[in-house]
């Protein structure tokens, strides 16, 4: 028995399956499209950051009390207990002027939390998110550029060195020996929200930097080969002005970005002491973040795509 095909029935199929094709096409073009706007969908991955953050408070917050602790206990209450010279000049060999120990280290324990937990919290998240599971391919579908997410993740990283930074205050006020405690009087408030600010964001876009482009097996050694030197020679515990007298070291250590953290931080906190000039600390902090920043969004976005 042999089967035939009307052409006009081909001819009606085609018509049908164009009627629903157009049907289908009508409808996508119609169809509401979703226009997340940038602020939102940043917001939703801060929100995340946050929720990762509280989860893992006790940890990062033992992470960022124990240096700024057993600084101040072991330099403004064990040394000055022991006649070490590091009280009030009164005492002989303490800091110039009848300045206690814990005046001048306030500022420079400040910008040492800011380098170790602006890096910290911004390259550390990055090694788990880079390694063999590749985590960051989830963060890079979001609906925004991945500039943004890189922007985010500097945002994020200086979030938690102001909170670092933030210690140091209650830590050095409360743990000193009797007339060893800190002295700060006239704090230029503008200047110090400023510094505070820049100095947040260089240290997280530093860390993005080095989480972009160093490989995450080494990553331990580069926090040990770059850390060490920037806080012991970021003057940290001494001003930078009392270099004078190794000219060469003074100069030197001007190629370190920890330096105009603390001068900074000691400008707005301590302006009756010796600081390096604002004009110099503000163009090093603005156009160090400005450098850093750009270059980490670079090698971000690269490492990313690649």
């Amino acid at each position: 028995m042999a089967i035939t095909t009307h052409p006009a029935g081909i001819g009606a199929a085609s018509g049908d399956d164009r009627q629903v094709a157009s049907s289908i096409a009508a409808l996508i073009t119609d169809a509401p499209v979703p226009h997340p706007t940038l602020l939102k969908t940043f917001g939703a991955m801060m929100a995340r950051e946050f929720r990762v953050l509280g989860r893992n408070a006790p940890s990062t917050f033992i992470r960022a009390v124990m240096q700024p602790l057993l600084f101040a206990f072991v330099f403004a209450y064990v040394l000055p207990k022991i006649g070490s010279g590091f009280g009030s000049a009164g005492g002989g060999g303490g800091a110039a002027g009848g300045v206690t120990f814990a005046t001048i280290l306030v500022p420079g324990l400040m910008g040492s939390m800011f380098l170790m937990q602006g890096m910290f919290g911004t390259t550390m998240p990055l090694v788990m998110e880079f390694s063999w599971q590749r985590t960051i391919e989830d963060r890079a579908l979001a609906p925004v550029p991945i500039s943004v997410l890189a922007v985010q993740k500097i945002t994020a990283g200086a979030i938690q060195a102001l909170i670092g930074a933030a210690i140091v205050f209650p830590v050095v006020y409360w743990v000193h020996a009797p007339g060893q405690g800190p002295h700060i009087a006239g704090v230029n408030w503008p200047l110090l929200i400023v510094v505070m600010i820049f100095a947040s964001t260089m240290t997280a876009s530093l860390g993005l930097l080095l989480g972009t482009v160093v490989d995450p097996r080494k990553i331990q050694m580069v926090f040990a080969v770059v850390l060490l030197p920037l806080t012991m020679l970021g003057c940290v515990y001494y001003p930078w002005s009392a270099l004078h007298v190794i000219r060469w070291l003074q100069i030197v250590v001007l190629f370190n970005p920890m330096v105009y953290m603390t001068e900074g931080l000691r400008a707005a906190l301590t302006p009756g002491l010796g600081h390096m000039a604002l004009w110099a600390i503000l163009v090093a902090l603005v156009g160090g973040t400005v450098v850093f920043g750009a270059l980490a969004v670079r090698t971000f976005r690269n490492r990313v795509v690649n």
